[in-house]
């Protein structure tokens, strides 16, 4: 064995490894190039149908039309490439925030890095629930056990001890003093010296096969490709049938102009047809809502659990950590006999670990601090052996020479301590009085004893086989965080049900759970219980239990599993090892991102990165606001497309000839502009609707377009569309001029871009009115720089030379504050509608 540098790598040496061996990552999928994602995206059927109609132009003899149509085109394809890459940014750095870190030693000191730094010959440091990502010796070793199942298959944990050789042999390959990439550390810590990093560890080579998996859709992108689609096919509908009208209307002209100028009305009312921003507004929405709720301490791995939360009716949260603070301290001692106290306080310091990780020994050793019993005064002596912690046996022990004999110290569950105690069956009972009484307390209780054995052959190999002389209780509570019970009645008030799931005992649980607000405290169904009932009983259960005591991993899923029998949307918070297959299992694993286990943090779809459960709640709330949005924009998008298709539409049907009709491929190009900036940006930035946390949680079989909501944007795009096409209809029967075409065109388009100013401010809540939204968004730059822009552009279309060349003309004062009035009576009708809706309520 090489001499170790506890002192850990130097910087140089770090860098010199990172050239030699690289990053310690597995095989990455392959990422898809810039230029594929620019072909993707101009092989979207709006695209398709732009450059057609650029090319029917330049096929026209009209080099400027088709010129201004393929400027138009690069514009938008522009905006698409800079949303996807501004999505990927986004994503890219979410990803960085949820890297798995680890701690190392390097230049004497103890650093958190990203685990993808990690070099050969780094010391690095595990401990429990810690998923290990590199393959490494293990130099140092305290009750260190690690699940190697991901490897082996073997569901047993393995306790690891020092290396004495690197020497591999041919048949020890699974080797108990080296640890592997990928394994999970179950008990204890270590110090690992690193050997292997990224595709040369065991879990890399298998690793590689992993890059070829394909992702899967979420349920709300199907529905909105499924919406598309639909929309898709009714546009190459009546592409085809306005096509064939105004081929047959436009008699007077040659057979190849009216083919040419057939296609173009078809094209016009396809592209009025296809609603290609629900990806867009879908992506959009989604990866600035992960952004914004990852400044909140809140981080999304998986972007659909963003609208999934807002759809979540059970919230079931572990005790420790969530429910409580994760900072045990000892609020009472109880030794068995009175002159034992100051023994109790040495001995249950001495059953600890020297450097401890656990909670409740951190506190033990702060109370014997406090009460004269330094580290050094308790651990002077030489540790002869220890007995480790299992979870059969629940009890764990050491062996000091100390004081001329052999001393046997042990703690852990007060039944497991009281089973190889010297009591009396009735003194064991008196004890027990006394725990059930510290229990209801809500204490958490562990028992303490000792052997002492003068001769080193008679200690017992095993802690169960020892003769324990009991010296008391410790008694130790882990507060409720100090906002818990106001969360758990938003919760309340928002239609969710909160559960609590524990390993502690079922007094202590409901204790705490009475001391949150937690309903139905009283009702708790034990592990044991949960063994005796069917799936089917267990699902009936669930309905009135709240408290679930002494479960285990398997009773988390199975419990998980019954909430959703029963139709509720679940969420599942945990830290732990165990916790990762419930977290797996829920619609949305939430994972402690401070105290969380690696593998928690793998299995969730949702990081705490505070650990708080107000962040939860936060993140409720927000994903309501982020469906919420993304509703009110599919409605807008359904809303504005109305007018224009009806207006493609209706025009052929009427025989106005092509050069005459209201909207051309172009304009309906400068409409797009209009759309997707504004329901992108202005929209996702809405805050949420006053009730939002005072109404049930949405059906989560409920389509995102549902009928309230397709009746009500049918009803505003007809009447845009009247609007619209009414005032530019009338002033086209007033003179059939070239400059009256123009003019009638210029107004309507007005009258319909101004519509889209107010409509967005309207659709922006259910219950404020369009001014008010406007006033709550007042300081928000990006909106007045959206709004603001759309308003300078359509000046800019109006009174400058560019009307020219897209067949607009300047419109009178007179006349613009006509289209901005029509505009806005147009939309504004709705906010009668919610007036009258709020005083019949």
């Amino acid at each position: 064995m090489k001499i170790i540098n506890w002192q850990g790598l130097t910087l140089d040496e770090v860098e010199e490894r990172q050239r030699e061996f690289g990053l310690n990552q597995l095989e990455k999928k392959k990422k898809e190039p810039f230029y594929r994602k620019v072909f993707t995206i101009i092989l979207e059927p709006m695209f398709m149908l732009l450059i057609a109609a650029a090319l029917i132009y330049f096929f026209l003899g009209e080099p400027l039309d088709g010129g201004i149509m393929l400027t138009f085109v690069i514009v938008i394809i522009t905006i698409e490439i800079f949303q996807e890459w501004k999505t990927d940014q986004t994503l890219n750095a979410l990803k960085d925030l949820s890297a798995p870190r680890i701690n190392v030693i390097r230049n004497n000191t103890t650093k958190k890095i990203s685990s993808e730094q990690l070099v050969p010959d780094d010391l690095m440091l595990i401990e429990e629930g810690v998923k290990i990502p590199a393959d490494g010796f293990v130099v140092k070793a305290n009750d260190l056990s690690i699940n190697e199942s991901s490897l082996t298959g073997e569901p047993e944990a393995v306790w690891k001890k020092m290396t004495k050789s690197e020497v591999f042999k041919e048949e020890d390959y699974w080797r108990d003093d080296y640890v592997y990439a990928g394994t999970l550390v179950t008990t204890g810590s270590g110090t690992i010296l690193v050997s292997n990093t990224g595709t040369n560890t065991e879990y890399g080579k298998i690793g590689k096969h992993l890059a070829t998996a394909k992702e899967i859709s979420s349920p709300l992108d199907k529905q909105i490709g499924k919406l598309v689609k639909v929309c898709t096919i009714v546009a190459i509908i009546l592409l085809l049938l306005v096509a064939a009208v105004t081929f047959f209307n436009d008699n007077t002209l040659e057979l190849k102009d009216r083919i040419i100028q057939s296609v173009l009305s078809g094209i016009t009312i396809a592209m009025a047809m296809i609603p290609e921003e629900f990806p867009v507004v879908l992506t959009v929405f989604l990866s600035m809502g992960a952004w914004r709720l990852a400044k909140k301490k809140s981080l999304i791995r998986k972007l659909s659990a963003v609208e999934t939360m807002g759809a979540l009716s059970v919230l079931a949260v572990d005790k420790t950590g969530t429910i409580t603070e994760n900072r045990m301290t000892v609020t009472k001692v109880w030794p068995f006999e009175p002159n034992v106290e100051e023994r109790l306080n040495e001995v249950m310091g001495l059953a600890s670990e020297i450097d401890p990780y656990d909670p409740m020994e951190i506190a033990i050793l702060e109370y014997d601090e406090k009460h004269g019993w330094s580290k050094e005064r308790l651990f002077n002596s030489p540790l002869i052996s220890e007995y480790p912690f299992t979870d059969e046996l629940k009890m764990m022990g050491h062996v000091w020479d100390r004081n001329n004999h052999f001393e046997i110290t042990a703690k852990g569950s007060p039944e497991s301590i009281l089973t190889i105690s010297n009591l009396t069956q009735e003194m064991k009972q008196n004890i027990r009085t006394k725990i059930d009484a510290f229990a209801r307390e809500g204490l958490r209780i562990i028992a303490v004893g000792e052997q002492i054995v003068s001769n080193k052959n008679d200690i017992p190999k095993t802690l169960e086989y020892c003769k324990l002389t009991f010296l008391g209780l410790i008694c130790l509570s882990d507060p409720p965080r100090k906002r818990i019970e106001a969360d758990i009645e938003d919760c309340r008030k928002a239609g969710i049900r909160v559960v609590m799931l524990t390993g502690d005992n079922g007094l202590t649980a409901s204790s705490i759970a009475k001391k949150v607000g937690i309903q139905n405290a009283n009702k708790v169904l034990t592990g044991h219980e949960l063994n005796q009932l069917s799936d089917k009983e267990l699902a009936e259960k669930v309905h009135t239990r709240t408290v679930f005591s002494r479960v285990t991993p398997e009773h988390k899923m199975r419990i998980v599993k019954a909430f959703k029998e029963n139709g509720a949307i679940v969420a599942m918070t945990g830290d732990g090892v165990n916790d990762a297959p419930a977290l797996k299992y829920a619609d949305i694993g939430i994972a402690m991102g401070k105290r969380g286990s690696e593998v928690s943090r793998e299995a969730a779809d949702l990081i705490l990165l505070d650990d708080n459960f107000s962040t939860i709640v936060n993140t409720v709330r927000d994903g309501r606001r982020i469906y919420d949005n993304i509703k009110k924009a599919i409605g807008y998008i359904f809303v504005i497309h109305i007018p224009i298709a009806l207006t493609a539409l209706l025009g052929p049907i009427l025989g106005i000839p092509q050069d005459a009709l209201f909207l051309l491929p172009v304009h309906v190009v400068l409409l797009e502009l209009v759309i997707d900036p504004t329901c992108s940006i202005v929209l996702e930035r809405q805050p949420s609707e006053h009730n939002i946390m005072t109404r049930p949680p949405r059906d989560p079989k409920e389509n995102i377009l549902t009928q309230k909501l397709f009746v009500k944007s049918l009803i505003q795009g007809l009447v845009i569309f009247i609007t619209s096409f009414g005032i530019y209809y009338f002033t086209l029967q007033q003179n059939h001029t070239l400059t009256n075409d123009e003019l009638a065109r210029t107004m309507g388009m007005t009258v319909l871009i101004t519509a889209n100013l107010f409509l967005v401010q309207v659709n922006s809540s259910n219950k404020l009115l369009g001014i008010q939204t406007f006033f709550k968004l007042r300081h928000d730059k990006v909106t007045w720089i959206i709004l603001g822009g759309t308003l300078l552009g359509l000046i800019a279309l109006i009174y400058s030379p560019i009307n020219g060349f897209l067949d607009l003309a300047p419109l009178s004062m007179k006349q613009l504050f006509i289209c901005i009035f029509l505009g806005m009576v147009s939309v504004c009708w709705y906010d009668i509608v919610k007036v009258v809706k709020l005083i019949m309520t």
